[in-house]
């Protein structure tokens, strides 16, 4: 059985990295940025050559080999709550419509089944007409369309909370029969369950999906032994200014950890809050979720504390990759364009998840001449970390 992906939107590759895990194959990407290209260059090597750097608006379908899956982590800015909210019409979020070009203009060689990633603040975009309109273009090419939510936490020391849509290709009036109390559950929260309920008029088809597994690792388990002799160690006075900017709450917190016998770790981020810049201190064992690094805000902090004293320093891209669980990509970039690139990506154990419960049952539903002898439903195993 042929499993062909096309990655849109591809970043430096963890889509492909999970994709893989279970037995997909990426035979074209593409993406805009060319730093990004370059990471995902380096990690594949001669494997890369099917990636193609350019606008997705400007593509040529018919270059595109034949596929069962297309996926498109579009860009997030403009849905984000941290974003400019100008929803799909915005500068950068405004790239899904390229991707549902490059689908329409596939004609009769459209992949069966399509697969979205976005911020969650995607479902409440322009009040949800965002989402909708999403899905009824998808709808509009042939697609049924399912929806859930996951966060990487369940895999990783990371929380990141994802929005995922799947289109599987079927015949026009074919579908899901929504009955109430269906629906909700760990991967579809109440406000999507009622998203669905509330639209019948879009064209679904929901599958039911396992319990989420519980995560096996710490923020401890990810980080990097570096000496704290390391330039990359904050300066006293730049690591004591830190503390001062935490609230008496977060302060008390930090002091905590500082009176513990072996050291301990923590993650901070800085927040504006009521006009004041504030330290903001996680130490309940999951980092914050990575973000890219625009004007400094997005730098994801390491507070490491015990034996009565502290140190600072930025989180590091080997940990950033061990956060996306591809603690084994090959790094060659600077901070800042590493930081971009596993900020912007996404989480490879997340996505292994949905091709084995997701993605191969449903290639299996649609090709059953092919794959007669496979189970329907692929359970067996353990994601590994």
């Amino acid at each position: 059985m042929h499993k062909r992906v096309a990655e849109f939107f591809a970043g430096i590759g963890l889509m492909r990295l999970g994709l893989e895990l279970e037995g997909w194959k990426v035979v074209w990407a593409n993406d805009i940025d060319l730093k990004k290209c370059a990471m995902y260059r380096h990690h594949f090597g001669a494997d890369s050559h099917d990636l193609v750097a350019g606008d997705v608006h400007l593509l040529d379908s018919a270059s595109l080999p034949d596929l069962e899956l297309a996926t498109a982590s579009f860009p997030c800015t403009d849905l984000s709550l941290a974003g400019s909210r100008h929803g799909l019409e915005g500068v950068s979020s405004s790239a899904f419509w390229g991707f549902i070009g490059a689908l329409k203009n596939l004609g009769h060689r459209r992949p069966p089944l399509v697969l979205l990633e976005n911020v969650t603040g995607f479902l409440t975009s322009h009040g949800g007409s965002d989402f909708r309109n999403a899905l009824l273009a998808l709808n509009e090419l042939g697609y049924s369309v399912d929806t859930f939510q996951i966060d990487a936490a369940n895999f990783v020391p990371q929380s990141r909370q994802r929005l995922f849509v799947v289109g599987t290709h079927t015949k026009a009036g074919t579908g899901t029969s929504l009955q109430d109390g269906f629906l909700e559950s760990d991967v579809r929260p109440a406000a999507l369950a009622d998203f669905i309920f509330t639209n019948p008029d879009i064209r679904w088809n929901v599958r039911t999906l396992p319990r989420l597994p519980k995560r096996q690792h710490q923020l401890n388990d990810i980080i990097e032994d570096v000496p704290l002799n390391s330039e990359i160690w904050w300066s006293r006075e730049r690591a004591d200014y830190l503390l001062s900017q935490m609230s008496p709450k977060h302060r008390a917190e930090a002091q905590r950890m500082m009176d513990g016998k072996a050291w301990s770790f923590a993650t901070v981020f800085r927040r504006v809050r009521n006009g004041r810049s504030m330290a903001e201190l996680r130490n309940d064992g999951i980092a914050g979720c990575l973000r890219t690094p625009r004007g400094g805000s997005g730098r994801q902090i390491l507070f490491q504390a015990g034996q009565g004293s502290f140190h600072v320093r930025l989180v590091t891209p080997r940990e950033c990759a061990r956060l996306m669980g591809a603690p084994q990509f090959k790094i060659e970039a600077t901070l800042n364009q590493a930081l971009f690139g596993f900020g912007d990506a996404v989480c490879v154990p997340v996505i292994q998840w949905i091709a084995r419960h997701y993605l191969n049952p449903a290639l299996n539903e649609l090709q059953p001449q092919e794959t007669s002898n496979l189970p329907k439903l692929i359970t067996a195993g353990k994601i590994s970390y």
